[in-house]
């Protein structure tokens, strides 16, 4: 299996209350948040990494640079508009193979990401699993109705408001990447809406529950990420 990691965002709300540091490189712990998804993709088995940064995050570069031992990272430099595009921009990479595709901010147990591959290999037939997650600390989340076997049924506004939220991680079969112009037609904007896209298109799509994830955009959510990995991971 293969591994994109979308690190391309400009982290506004972070430097809107004064963190200058390139997103990816604010410390959680003392480590660094690309860092803590890279560890556990490499505790997961996965030997390589295709990244893509915005062309202003030089830092980034060099830290991935002087980084040491596994996974081997691919570094792509692209400002994009959206998360979708960085994803687009990563499909070169991905689509000939499965691939997992992460975003920097995610911070989660570090026994999760093999845990969520075993449960997402078991749905045969998908085209996508999201991992999702029933801690919710995020004002705008993507809420998932599954389906007992957890087809999801419902995504975003058309889901229940106690129904969990997706946790940043996710698997993707290579037909999905067939969809990328019909995407950029529609002048799709985000990548939970290429989500939406997928299911109204009929793809075949999962969710698999992770337990307590944070997503770490906002100076508070650093507090809170902090706290989860001291009390070890707990929920």
């Amino acid at each position: 299996m293969k591994a994109g990691l979308i690190a391309a965002g400009l982290g506004e709300r972070l430097r809107e209350a004064g963190i200058t540091l390139p997103k990816p490189l604010v410390e959680i712990e003392g480590k660094p948040l690309i860092d803590h998804v890279l560890d556990a993709v490499a505790a997961a088995g996965i030997g390589e990494v295709a990244c893509i940064f915005n062309e202003t995050a030089d830092p980034v570069a060099a830290h991935c640079q002087a980084r040491r031992g596994a996974p081997q990272l691919r570094v792509l430099r692209r400002t994009t508009p959206s998360s979708m595009e960085s994803l687009f921009a990563l499909a070169p990479y991905l689509q000939d193979s499965p691939s997992l595709v992460l975003t920097v901010d995610a911070i989660f147990a570090p026994s999760v990401l093999r845990a969520f591959l075993v449960a997402a290999a078991e749905h045969v037939d998908a085209d996508a699993v999201l991992a999702v997650t029933n801690f919710i600390d995020d004002e705008k989340p993507l809420r998932v109705d599954l389906a007992a076997n957890g087809r999801i049924l419902r995504l975003g506004t058309d889901a229940a408001n106690d129904a969990p939220v997706t946790a940043g991680f996710y698997t993707f079969a290579p037909r999905v990447f067939a969809e990328i112009a019909a995407a950029r037609a529609e002048q799709l904007s985000a990548l939970r809406h290429y989500f939406g896209h997928l299911l109204r298109r009929g793809y075949a799509m999962y969710g698999v529950a992770v337990g307590k994830t944070i997503d770490v955009d906002r100076p508070e959510d650093i507090a809170t990420a902090e706290a989860f990995v001291r009390s070890g991971y707990r929920s």
